[in-house]
């Protein structure tokens, strides 16, 4: 999602609006069926509900089993 000389607040803008569109409960966290969804939504009907919490389980910093906008972004800029 990072593009060299992209301005950084665009593209926080642009990770927040695609945050939003994937926690469709707007709680303000992506759980593991909301990213299964997404995903599924995407076109990878593939993923089961276990790998769509071991894939949430990878980012998820604070142990929560679940991504704030946060952990989402930080796995974007990385």
């Amino acid at each position: 999602m990072r593009y060299e000389g992209a301005d950084p607040v665009a593209d926080i803008e642009e990770a927040r609006k695609h945050f939003q569109r994937i926690d469709t409960d707007g709680d303000g966290v992506i759980t593991a069926a909301e990213f299964k969804t997404a995903l599924a939504q995407g076109g990878d009907w593939n993923v089961t509900d276990t790998v769509a919490e071991a894939i949430i389980k990878t980012r998820d910093l604070d142990g929560d089993k679940v991504l704030s906008f946060d952990e989402f972004w930080a796995y974007l800029s990385k």
